[in-house]
């Protein structure tokens, strides 16, 4: 499998340290990511776990029209960068539209491709020249097989620094179903997986006018994927989830990442898990 670095001093991969991405769903205030940031790093520091800070400047796919999408793409980039110079993390966030990536390249470490978008020949295209890494998220009507086409999108353009990200199948109405042996058979197209805990636990328009979410399910969900060899996980926490402007039902809070990582570091360096 090939390694994926994200910076000179993180990368991801077998053999190597189970990578954290972690972070507020969408970006509410420069404060509020420095914090996260800040607190997630010292978490990190503590169980030699490498990190990579997370946030969306715009939530383009939120179930209604009047929801909170993020401070947009100028504040958005500005509040990034402020994370990676203070903070001292690489950060990764969300493109929607090819237009976006050589901007948001400038800025950010890793290129995430939406779930929704994960298809759209442009949109990879495009991140794939910018030269970043990229993050494609698995569509939840994708079969994890088909990701080969989506990864082969970015490296046939000669950026090599592709990663896969799994975050369910959409099961019936208004559920998500995480089959591990997704993971497994992604890992077999030769790029590092990550695991999206978090977004794994939403229930789509589950309350109507926003997606309903069992936070409960995020450790267990996380605990089975890392055991079955994932390389990295991605958590949004938040120091008051219930309160967020976005994905609030399915965060966890940042008080309870210590123990899961703790946990989550333990599995991974199991005989034999990766």
């Amino acid at each position: 499998m090939a390694i994926v670095n994200i910076t000179d001093s993180i990368a991801l991969g077998d053999g190597l340290p189970l990578l954290v991405v972690a972070g507020p769903c969408a970006i509410e205030s420069r404060q509020l990511c420095i914090d996260v940031a800040g607190r997630m790093k010292e978490t990190c520091g503590e169980l030699e776990l490498p990190y990579v800070f997370k946030a969306s400047f715009d939530k383009a796919n939120r179930t209604s029209i009047s929801s909170f999408r993020g401070v947009g793409l100028e504040a958005g980039l500005r509040v990034l960068g402020q994370v990676k110079e203070q903070v001292g993390v690489p950060v990764l966030t969300d493109i929607h539209i090819p237009d976006q990536a050589p901007v948001v390249a400038e800025v950010v470490d890793v290129l995430q491709i939406p779930a929704f978008l994960c298809r759209q020949t442009d949109l990879l295209v495009a991140a794939a020249r910018t030269g970043a890494a990229v993050s494609i998220k698995k569509g939840q009507f994708m079969a994890p097989e088909d990701m080969k086409c989506a990864a082969e999108k970015v490296t046939l353009m000669g950026n090599k620094r592709v990663m896969l990200c799994e975050r369910g199948t959409c099961f019936g109405y208004r559920d998500l179903v995480v089959d591990m042996r997704s993971i497994v058979r992604m890992k077999t197209i030769g790029h590092p997986v990550i695991f999206d805990a978090t977004h794994s636990t939403q229930r789509p328009g589950a309350l109507g006018f926003r997606s309903g979410g069992e936070r409960q399910m995020i450790p267990p969900l996380a605990q089975a994927a890392v055991a079955v060899g994932v390389d990295g996980v991605f958590l949004e926490v938040h120091p008051d989830p219930d309160t967020a402007l976005s994905d609030a039902a399915s965060m966890l809070h940042i008080n309870a990442a210590p123990a899961l990582l703790g946990q989550l570091k333990a599995i991974s360096t199991l005989p034999g898990i990766r």
